[in-house]
């Protein structure tokens, strides 16, 4: 939001408010889109599974994703970076979200469905290291799309997945080798893991992996900002240039979403119930997740941007990393890979609903005096006191 000064609701009018009835076509059927895109994808793929050979030789999943990112990035005022990397109350939550709930809700959720101790649930170790590969990944890309729709602080999107993905770097493959081998082993279901020694996942793999999927949108982003600003001035670049690049996100989208799911429409079809079954863990991790981190971030009095930033951050995946990792690990053809593609088919219907449920909070809640994280851009008109409380 860059604009708190009046009420928003079914009859404001506002473009930026959410309420469905301002939004162009694109944007108001974009569910009608996204659905329509998935069937075009498995259909695609299966009665042309030719066409997977070239999405994978000329990466046009990686190039969607790339674009959708980019017009989220270059919205970004840069500048207030700082002021966001200083709201140590807002970055600490984002941490125990990310690095602690997240990765434990993935594995409960993975031993309650796939260990095949809780009846009436079958053993699945296979989908159980899916889950883990995909809960261990935190998100750097979809994330950014979700919080735009949604009129989340694109400055806090940014801000929070370059932090994380720092994180990320690091601790990737020691979060594998701790959820998937030792805590397994500690609480006494060797059999997730029999056969499996140790992970070999290395820091070069998630570095270049972040390195692409977000290095690359977010140089675009920055270079796009300055230059724009410099040689056209602010007012030109947020009136025109960024109208004008903002649907390159959704098409992107569309065309990841259907070129992504035409590389599985074989197994799509070939496995439903086993997708269903990997999706009901996943679907609760999303909803629960997001649901969990807004309602932290609305409890240390954050207001609805920097909220809604924080909640689609910790509830989304960085499945790109994950599928990466698996493929690497066990082959393209390993039922843990299947899982964590899966993945990303159950979180783009997923976190698109849970933007619509943002929105609902958006106008459900009263956001007055919400102001922990708030930046220039988003105080309100009668009040531009810097925040002092975090």
């Amino acid at each position: 939001m860059s604009d708190l000064d009046h009420d928003h609701g079914p009859d404001c009018g506002c473009p930026d408010c959410g309420d469905p009835r301002s939004m162009d076509f694109l944007d108001k059927y974009l569910t009608v889109w996204i659905f329509l895109a998935m069937g075009l994808g498995v259909g695609l793929g299966y009665v042309a599974p030719g066409v997977v050979d070239p999405i994978q030789e000329y990466h046009l999943v990686e190039i969607g994703l790339i674009a959708m990112m980019y017009p989220p990035l270059a919205k970004v005022n840069y500048g207030q970076l700082p002021r966001v990397f200083s709201k140590w109350r807002v970055l600490s939550l984002s941490l125990i979200q990310n690095w602690l709930i997240g990765p434990t809700l993935m594995f409960v959720l993975a031993v309650i469905f796939f260990s095949g101790l809780v009846p009436p649930f079958p053993a699945h170790p296979e989908y159980f290291l899916g889950l883990i590969f995909i809960g261990m990944a935190r998100c750097i890309a979809m994330v950014l799309v979700w919080n735009d729709l949604a009129d989340g602080s694109s400055e806090y999107a940014a801000g929070l997945v370059a932090f994380n993905s720092v994180f990320q770097i690091i601790t990737y493959g020691v979060y594998i080798a701790f959820f998937a081998l030792y805590l397994p082993q500690l609480l006494g279901m060797d059999a997730l893991v029999a056969g499996i020694d140790a992970f070999d996942i290395t820091i070069g793999q998630v570095f270049w992996a972040i390195a692409i999927f977000l290095g690359i949108p977010f140089a675009g982003g920055i270079l796009t900002r300055f230059g724009g600003v410099r040689a056209r001035g602010e007012e030109w670049y947020e009136e025109k240039f960024v109208p004008t690049i903002s649907p390159v996100t959704l098409i992107a989208l569309l065309f990841t979403v259907i070129v992504m799911f035409a590389t599985q429409g074989d197994n799509i079809l070939a496995r439903p119930l086993d997708v269903v079954w990997i999706a009901i863990p996943l679907t609760i991790y999303f909803v629960v997740m997001f649901l969990v981190s807004f309602g932290m971030g609305r409890g240390i009095g954050a207001d609805y941007s920097t909220t809604t930033a924080i909640g689609f951050t910790a509830a989304s995946n960085n499945f790109e990393l994950a599928i990466a990792v698996a493929v690497a690990i066990f082959g393209v053809a390993h039922p843990t890979a299947f899982a964590t593609v899966v993945g990303p088919l159950i979180e783009v219907p997923v976190l698109l609903a849970l933007v619509y449920v943002a929105i609902y909070f958006q106008e459900r809640f009263d956001w007055a005096g919400y102001e922990t994280g708030q930046l220039e851009s988003t105080k309100p008109a009668d009040d531009v006191t810097p925040s002092t409380d975090d």
